[in-house]
């Protein structure tokens, strides 16, 4: 009966390697923010923390309309006051109408939300 012998001394560069290339690309993933974490909240979630963010615990979202991808778009505002200002969430921000970025704000408007009602929402 014959035995064979597997050196280990061959398996390290190799299995040295494949760690380093795994580590690479889990960061590039992370970084580049095309892995999709299991924690990150619904679209609608995260829309009403970012608002309350800015406006504070009476903000609300009034008119919440699902884009392309993880973007929601709608109105918002402060509870009990007849303002509303529009937004785009995307899930690392948020841009308001009434922000001094109104191209920009337009211009994801047509890409992501194309269906937001231009009307403001009554409170």
């Amino acid at each position: 009966m014959a035995t064979s012998h597997v050196r280990i001394d061959r398996w390290i560069p190799a299995l040295g390697i494949a760690v380093l290339a795994l580590g690479a690309a889990a960061t590039w993933l992370l970084t580049t923010g095309r892995a999709v974490a299991p924690w990150d909240p619904a679209p609608q979630t995260r829309a009403l923390a970012q608002v309350r963010d800015r406006f504070g615990p009476t903000g609300e979202v009034r008119l919440l309309e699902l884009g392309t991808g993880r973007v929601a778009c709608g109105y918002a505002g402060r509870r009990g006051e007849a303002a509303a200002v529009a937004f785009v969430s995307r899930p690392r921000r948020i841009l308001f109408s009434d922000d001094p970025l109104s191209g920009e704000f337009a211009a994801m408007v047509a890409a992501d939300c194309p269906g937001l009602p231009l009307r403001r929402p009554a409170p």
